[in-house]
């Protein structure tokens, strides 16, 4: 086993390396993009692109310009914007993370909450008006794009109700848990809900069907004819089983919204997190910014995904033989 952890979290190095190479590539090493020209502004003369070019290391070989962006990155932690000259890329990061972190734990709260208890709730009336109904509220919450349900909630909350249904409700924006609990809360509710809504359809479909297919198996069979209660099968035995392929999804999923898969979310609701930063250096082309984002993106993904594969080969022995 302890073999096995190694060879995943060895390769999840490889694949972190291998993503920062790929993404120094595309933004440096693309022919026709030129950072010189985005740091020196438009209209600028030969001269000082040779300038910038030699200030900022361009004109030296690809896997030297890598080298020093990693150091910069990684070593001593210096690395600055190319749009807002002496602001450090890092700092950018970690006052991010917080924001992503509250938006997508609360969320993933609410998601595997409602989930799993919708999940249940419909295998276990499978063959009742109950299971169409559970499941069709599931797929009205996968069919809702997040930036469409942002916006409509914003538009209700924010504007067309505000003065009377939901004056409660504040402006847009992220309050730090460190300020004000209660209002770190209130700001991030509502964010929290339209996130939540997608993932929720989506595990409880997931798991009504795991659990109607565990519901038929042997081992259920034989808990019934032993005299056992079905609701001490439901749960003890049925539900135990169906939610392990629910936990490989939430890995996956949580990696990757901490990571900044919450953009839309974030960009919807104001709220200053990863993937609303990505997106403004997008926008601006920061390169090391987007370097930055990007790996501490793959960085969260990678080890969601070592994480699900330990965990299976703890539970499928079979797993590591292969």
């Amino acid at each position: 086993m302890i073999g096995y952890i190694l060879r995943r979290f060895g390769a999840a190095v490889l694949v972190l390396f291998a993503i920062s190479v790929l993404v120094f590539l595309i933004f440096f090493a693309t022919p026709g993009v030129d950072p010189a020209a985005r740091i020196a502004g438009k209209n600028a003369d030969p001269a000082t692109l040779e300038q910038v070019r030699a200030s900022f290391g361009f004109d030296r070989p690809l896997p030297v310009q890598y080298l020093m962006m990693m150091k910069h990155l990684f070593v001593s932690h210096d690395l600055t914007s190319f749009v807002n000259r002496g602001t450090l890329v890092i700092p950018q990061i970690m006052d991010a993370v917080p924001v992503t972190l509250s938006l997508v734990v609360g969320a993933a709260v609410i998601w595997m909450v409602l989930g799993v208890a919708m999940g249940t709730l419909a295998g276990a009336m499978r063959g009742t008006l109950v299971d169409p109904l559970v499941m069709l509220l599931g797929v009205f919450g996968v069919s809702l794009p997040v930036y469409w349900l942002g916006e409509v909630v914003n538009l209700v909350t924010q504007k067309e109700l505000h003065d009377s249904v939901f004056s409660w409700v504040p402006p847009l924006g992220y309050v730090p848990f460190s300020q004000s609990p209660g209002q770190w809360a209130l700001h991030l509710l509502l964010p929290w809900l339209t996130l939540a809504l997608l993932y929720a359809g989506i595990y409880a479909r997931l798991l009504r069907g795991e659990l109607i297919q565990a519901l038929n198996e042997d081992y259920v069979r034989t808990a019934r004819a032993k005299g056992l209660s079905e609701r001490r099968i439901l749960i003890r035995h049925a539900l135990r089983c169906s939610l392990i392929p629910i936990v490989s999804l939430f890995g996956l999923d949580f990696g990757a919204l901490v990571g900044g898969a919450a953009l839309l979310t974030e960009v919807v609701f104001g709220l200053p997190g990863v993937g609303k930063l990505t997106y403004q250096a997008l926008q601006n082309l920061d390169l090391p910014v987007i370097m930055g984002t990007v790996l501490y993106a793959a960085f969260f993904v990678v080890l969601a995904n070592a994480v699900v594969d330990v965990l299976y080969a703890r539970l499928d022995p079979r797993v590591r033989r292969a």
